[in-house]
């Protein structure tokens, strides 16, 4: 424990959300990057480019290496290095990682860092052993795992060391997390492969089913994002999508509204209010009847579609409620157990 802290005086440690869509890195007590620390928020995306005999050559990380994403010529390549919330590729996430711990830790100190990492709940050991090889050969010194409920409802502010029952939706970009904490544990929690990906993916087959037209999962981002919805807005609107026409092989442009994008997104919205309601019902008693009292609360990018908090609602009969920073949640969290080395002890796989 001694040698903890007086390591800890020399080393700048570091929490990642090593997300499917975003990675987020706090870095503990970096002055320059505000009351969380926050130094990256970037796409989880690497850039290679190959050359003649066969070796990938980084070109860009995170937001420049998104851009680049389905425009890239035969030799240069566009990758997500990780899928459903754990690694699918486990070089090009070991070499992401490498560059961002590198990018916000080589100015501080010689000491390698401690670095906490977000996880979905569920993962098997194998998943484990993999994003902690990746993080320990990007130059950790330690490395801590904790499950993505736990984080997030930190990271909301949650009283998870009380003896009461709190509720947390973590809709990311390939998982959605949903746990019920108390006294500093996960009494119950449930991980579904439905989450911001998905979503993409249900505006593409229902563009390509109902209107015979190709796009790409940017473009169907995008209209999420923008008139993507749960419930019925009070103002419709509607977008002007281009793509490829599945009939004559030509550029298309159709007329998109808020209905269409309701009813794309509704098999995936579906499947999220399915497994809250399945961790409802297997919560104790006494838990549930504190979960009444204080609700349900939002965290990820998901809880940013619009109207999915009433819908939630609606369909639960309890209150629910987004929370602050929804897509920083799990960073915040896991960065604010930096600073609790015993609880983190406590709730991590080490």
């Amino acid at each position: 424990m001694f040698m903890d802290k007086v390591i800890g005086l020399f080393s700048s440690d570091i929490a990642i959300d090593l997300g499917t869509a975003n990675t987020v890195v706090i870095v503990r007590g970096a002055k320059e990057a505000g009351d969380h620390g926050i130094l990256i928020n970037e796409p989880s995306v690497v850039a290679v480019q190959r050359d003649s005999l066969g070796r990938n050559h980084i070109l860009a990380v995170g937001r420049e290496a998104k851009d680049m994403l389905g425009k890239t010529p035969g030799n240069i390549i566009a990758v997500r290095p990780m899928r459903d919330g754990v690694i699918a590729d486990f070089e090009m996430t070991e070499r992401m990682i490498r560059y961002f711990i590198e990018k916000v830790h080589r100015r501080k100190t010689f000491v390698r860092p401690r670095v906490v990492v977000g996880v979905p709940y569920g993962v098997t050991q194998v998943e484990r052993k993999a994003i902690r090889e990746s993080v320990i050969s990007a130059g950790a010194r330690e490395v801590y795992l904790i499950e993505e409920p736990m984080a997030a409802a930190i990271g909301a502010g949650l009283p998870v060391e009380e003896p009461r029952g709190s509720l947390v939706v973590d809709i990311g970009g390939g998982t959605t997390e949903i746990g019920v904490t108390s006294l500093g544990g996960l009494v119950i929690s449930k991980s579904i492969r439905v989450a911001g990906d998905k979503m993409d993916s249900a505006i593409v087959d229902y563009i390509k089913k109902k209107h015979n037209l190709l796009i790409g999962e940017r473009i169907a981002e995008d209209i999420k994002m923008t008139i993507g919805n749960a419930v019925a807005p009070r103002e419709a609107m509607k977008m002007a999508i281009k793509g490829r026409s599945q009939n004559t092989g030509l550029l298309e442009t159709i007329e998109f509204n808020t209905d269409d994008a309701r009813e794309a997104l509704r098999p995936p919205v579906k499947d999220i209010l399915e497994a809250v309601k399945i961790v409802l019902e297997e919560t104790p008693p006494d838990l549930a009847g504190d979960i009444v009292e204080n609700g349900i609360v939002l965290a990820g990018g998901g809880a940013l579609l619009k109207g999915l908090d009433k819908f939630l609602s609606e369909e639960t009969h309890l209150p629910v409620y987004i929370a602050e920073e929804p897509l920083l949640a799990v960073a915040k969290g896991a960065g604010r157990v930096l600073e609790k080395l015993e609880f983190l002890k406590q709730i991590a796989y080490e």
